[in-house]
């Protein structure tokens, strides 16, 4: 009996499953078009009762629009949702009607504390984003650091773990490149110490501000005061690299040169 024939391309994705990968890769020009266009459609809504809708009604719709947006969107996102509430509030919203200008107190109060609590709003937004981001940074250096050192402490070839660990320092320091080279240290470049600082001309470099400085940097891999080689890496220009991410990258060094160690003590 003849098996019958697989499929050799990949599944075709539901209708479904395309409109969120189209809304996925185009989300971020769409949170800044709602941000425009959504309080502009909100206050012509209320146009229709307008005399019968209080300021604090109509302000606390225009918040949680805002709040919305700016947990979906971004900061960019919550500026303009902001400064569009506060703009389609007074034209529509705030006598003397279609024009930009407020007559009464109350209603000036509410166009400025709607850009207020857009702009505060969208900053607690954006700041929730970032704690979230770097917990999941964190917990992908741990599993990263432990996937090297357990293939280290393994019966691996030392290249099978310096190439491991060149793929690690590609990620975390977004790198263009990474090569080892053994034995001592050769040219001066700018170096990426211990403590995860990075030297330069025997100044420590503003890493956070400008990225880390020259085509190429080192990084000393060594283990107990010997050095067994370097890593000789290609920064992305101009790209900062935080702190804890140079830390880490110092961790994976170091892990590097104790397999080292370990392998040249073992076949001496």
């Amino acid at each position: 009996m003849t098996a019958p024939a697989h499929p050799t391309g990949p599944p075709a994705r539901s209708p479904t499953a395309r409109a969120v990968a189209w809304f996925a890769r185009r989300r971020r020009g769409l949170v800044v078009l709602v941000a425009v266009v959504a309080p502009l459609a909100l206050a012509a809504a209320f146009v229709s009762f307008r005399q019968s809708l209080t300021t604090v009604a109509a302000a606390f719709a225009f918040v949680v629009l805002e709040v919305i947006v700016s947990v979906v969107g971004s900061r960019l996102a919550g500026a303009l949702v902001s400064l569009s509430s506060a703009l389609w509030f007074d034209v529509f919203l705030a006598p003397p009607y279609g024009r930009l200008a407020i007559s009464h107190r109350p209603d000036l109060e509410a166009a400025i504390g709607l850009i207020v609590v857009g702009v505060v709003v969208s900053e607690l937004a954006a700041r929730s984003r970032h704690h979230r981001r770097a917990s999941g940074e964190e917990s992908d250096f741990v599993s990263m650091v432990h996937e090297i050192a357990t293939l280290a402490a393994g019966p691996a070839p030392v290249d099978d773990v310096i190439a491991q660990a060149c793929v690690a320092l590609r990620e975390v320091l977004s790198l263009r490149g990474c090569r080892f080279e053994s034995g001592p240290l050769g040219p001066a470049l700018a170096r990426i110490v211990s403590n995860g600082e990075v030297e330069h001309v025997g100044l420590q470099w503003p890493v956070g501000e400008i990225g880390i400085p020259g085509p190429e940097a080192e990084l000393p891999v060594q283990w107990r005061g010997r050095v067994a080689g370097r890593f000789v890496v290609t920064p992305t220009p101009g790209l900062s690299v935080s702190l804890e991410r140079r830390v880490v990258a110092v961790v994976l060094s170091e892990i590097v040169a104790a397999a080292v160690d370990h392998r040249e003590s073992v076949h001496s």
